[in-house]
């Protein structure tokens, strides 16, 4: 397996230039099929601290429907570096493709209850100091110092950068990166979680930069969907040929297109969308339902 770089574009989205707006996204998706989107940036910090130190095994948080752990999974296997991941619940009798995917890529499935994840509790089998802990989604200032990597060579005087939000990793490192009088517009996916605020603002090295959170476009939740979203993400990716999943950015590119038609936006503002990839979150849905 190998990330190719040379694939990210910026494509223009034609369909909405309306109302004096210009909307573009940034396709990290073509990096990699598993490790893509934000995925690399967020972890490539982590890895690298993890082999200069030598460590025996990684170890990280992830639900069953998880893109982290599949993507740290896969980005294990690529540095030869044994890895386990600590989901959420009690083990299925059928475990999830995303978890099938992950244990294909040689990692070590532990299961603890809900509450023990909730605090995050390490296994015993897994408590050594040879061991190297990355954090739920890659939350930290090493995650948020490699989503800042992520606009690296993005030239383009845009107003606005857009993105999906989970952890709120991505987000602060947008922020920290972009320039004074540039904002950065999240789109929260969890349902209600307002804690999101403070956990970006946490990670920020400037506290002045102009940000917000949209709470509005999580259609039920973390990983929950409604007929109006799926027929969206067909109808985007016949316009413009883009993939989304119904996880992180087909609720950003739903969002971003009520907020454009709304008025959200001002005359005259550039938008840059970043697709943050976790395509892999689709094969939960019945085959068909997208079209892509």
């Amino acid at each position: 397996m190998q990330l190719v770089f040379d694939n990210i574009s910026i494509d223009p989205l034609t369909v909405w230039s309306r109302k004096a707006v210009e909307a573009s996204v940034l396709r990290l998706d073509k990096i990699h099929p598993v490790v893509s989107g934000n995925k690399w940036f967020k972890l490539r910090y982590y890895l690298k601290e993890a082999k200069e130190l030598r460590c025996k095994k990684i170890i990280t948080f992830g639900g069953a429907w998880s893109n982290h752990i599949v993507a740290t999974a896969a980005a294990c296997k690529m540095n030869d570096i044994p890895v386990a991941g600590i989901i959420r619940g009690e083990k299925p009798t059928s475990l999830s493709p995303t978890l099938k995917q992950a244990e294909g890529y040689g990692m070590e499935l532990h299961f603890i209850s809900r509450d023990d994840y909730g605090e995050k509790r390490i296994p015993l089998s897994l408590q050594s100091d040879e061991n190297y802990l990355i954090p739920e989604g890659g939350f930290g200032q090493k995650g948020a110092a490699g989503a800042a990597s992520i606009l690296d060579g993005v030239i383009g005087n845009y107003t606005h950068y857009c993105c999906a939000v989970g952890t709120g990793t991505m987000m602060a490192g947008l922020i920290n990166t972009v320039s004074a009088g540039q904002q950065v517009i999240g789109t929260a996916v969890l349902k209600n979680n307002y804690a999101l605020n403070e956990n970006v603002r946490s990670l920020l090295s400037n506290q002045s930069k102009e940000w917000q959170i949209i709470h509005d476009y999580h259609f039920g939740g973390y990983a929950k969907h409604k007929p109006e979203l799926l027929r969206f993400m067909n109808e985007f990716y016949e316009q413009s040929g883009i993939p989304s999943d119904f996880v992180y950015t087909g609720k950003l590119f739903y969002a971003v297109n009520d907020l454009i038609t709304a008025g959200f936006f001002a005359q005259g503002s550039r938008l840059l969308l970043i697709h943050s990839g976790g395509l892999q979150g689709n094969s939960s849905l019945e085959k068909g339902t997208l079209i892509f």
